[in-house]
């Protein structure tokens, strides 16, 4: 049994919604997990933050706005009265609970029931449309097997002890269907995986019923070798190790979620990543690789800063990275980058959120510096140090650009390059022709 998740591009529209509904039928006995249509979510966020504002006249011209879409769709995915009636009532159930949800004191867990409605809606239309194609569906509403434990991370004994039997319970079925990105708490609210969204619920349901392979669908043929938005003819690459999926994702290529790799690489099962739009395209395959001996992508991670804490106190001072990294972790701050020299430690952030806070403790122990609008440029390969000349060829094709920090040796898969904003295209540009274009 594989897992088959398809994003909100995917099922943005009648037309890209029959498509899958073409894709995943005939394919096997699999499990399918859809994201909201594209655009549902944002008007959802819209509409709470009307409802924060006590603005329910606001709220209510976006959820007319969005319910009208779902009318368009509606009628141009069903050819029968019969299942348009069936489509309108549940979409309508959703439309009215989010007219009716006007509150005094509009609460963050409200604000989660609402976005929880874009991936039922969804998941509801794809049910009745494979229904009226004759395919023998089950819907399985994340909302009852899909849980987060009191430390917010997701709990997969209870999500395996509930999956499984209702998978079980249906021996006849064709094909599963259920919700990406939304679940339950620990205490039975309605809540979200955020990171990694249906990503993360793809990975999770995969590792659980131990699946054959994970299919990430999006609108792009795979993990591509640089950034296409900013170099021209990049290419997919066809393998991937765990740990090289996870740096590319991690530092910023935007087609999966460093989360979503986890659950799987434990389990050793592959995820491959796939485009919906073109469906026959081999696409990237993630999973144990053995060591390729190459340089396999560039990812660049936007809004960083730099910080350096510079010390005379710090020679020979046992405690002083202990000290320095105990601030940012009170200030639930990750930390990207680190590098080190007798006197300093310099280390980047993407999130300044508690900056002011974070500089002010970090003077007790010497000279702050900041450096603001700064790119991680993540080198991805088989990086192993024996691999002599990779690291050469990295630093060599940047000769032109000013580098602030270098990060090589604390993974066998990514050297980690600090340039300024302004160069990043220019670096993608230079690291793409020094490395691929031999």
């Amino acid at each position: 049994m594989k897992v088959m998740k398809f994003g909100g591009t995917s099922v943005g529209s009648a037309l890209r919604m029959k498509s899958v509904a073409e894709l995943v039928s005939g394919r096997g006995r699999n499990i399918i997990v859809l994201s909201a249509m594209s655009g549902t979510t944002n008007s959802l966020v819209e509409i709470s933050n009307y409802m924060y504002k006590k603005n329910p006249a606001g709220a209510a011209e976006v959820i007319n706005a969005l319910q009208s879409k779902y009318t368009s769709v509606i009628a141009e995915l069903f050819d029968t009265e019969e299942y348009r009636e069936k489509a309108t009532d549940v979409v309508d159930r959703y439309f009215d609970f989010l007219r009716n949800i006007n509150k005094p004191a509009f609460t963050v867990f409200d604000e989660k029931e609402v976005l929880a409605c874009g991936e039922q809606m969804s998941t509801g239309l794809m049910d009745l449309y494979l229904k009226s194609r004759g395919v023998k569906v089950v819907l399985l509403p994340a909302l009852e097997f899909m849980r987060m434990d009191k430390d917010g991370e997701p709990d997969l004994d209870y999500i395996c002890k509930n999956l499984r039997p209702m998978l079980d319970a249906n021996p006849d079925a064709d094909l599963f269907l259920t919700q990406g990105f939304i679940c339950r708490n620990a205490y039975g609210e309605v809540d979200n995986l955020q990171r990694g969204g249906s990503d993360y619920t793809a990975s999770l349901i995969g590792a659980a019923i131990d699946a054959d392979e994970i299919e990430i669908w999006t609108d792009i043929d795979g993990m591509h070798n640089n950034d296409p938005r900013f170099v021209e003819n990049t290419s997919p690459v066809g393998q991937l190790h765990f740990e090289e999926a996870a740096e590319l994702a991690y530092f910023g290529a935007k087609i999966l979620h460093p989360t979503c790799v986890l659950p799987a690489k434990l389990k050793n099962i592959p995820v491959r990543l796939l485009n919906t739009m073109a469906p026959d395209a081999p696409g990237t395959v993630i999973y144990n690789a053995k060591p390729s001996r190459e340089i396999k992508a560039v990812a660049a991670k936007d809004n960083i800063t730099a910080i350096k804490i510079k010390s005379g106190r710090m020679l020979l001072a046992y405690g002083f990275l202990r000290k320095v990294f105990e601030i940012f972790e009170s200030y639930k701050t990750p930390i990207d980058m680190v590098v080190t020299s007798e006197v300093g430690v310099s280390v980047t952030i993407d999130n300044e959120r508690s900056l002011d806070a974070i500089v002010d403790e970090l003077k007790k122990y010497g000279t702050v510096t900041i450096d603001r609008d700064m790119v991680i440029i993540c080198v991805v390969g088989d990086l192993e140090w024996q691999n002599r000349g990779f690291e050469a060829d990295v630093v060599n094709a940047l000769k032109d650009i000013p580098v602030r920090m270098i990060s090589y040796g604390g993974s066998n898969y990514n050297i980690s390059l600090l340039v300024k904003k302004d160069d990043k295209v220019k670096a993608l540009n230079m690291l793409s022709k020094g490395l691929f274009d031999k």
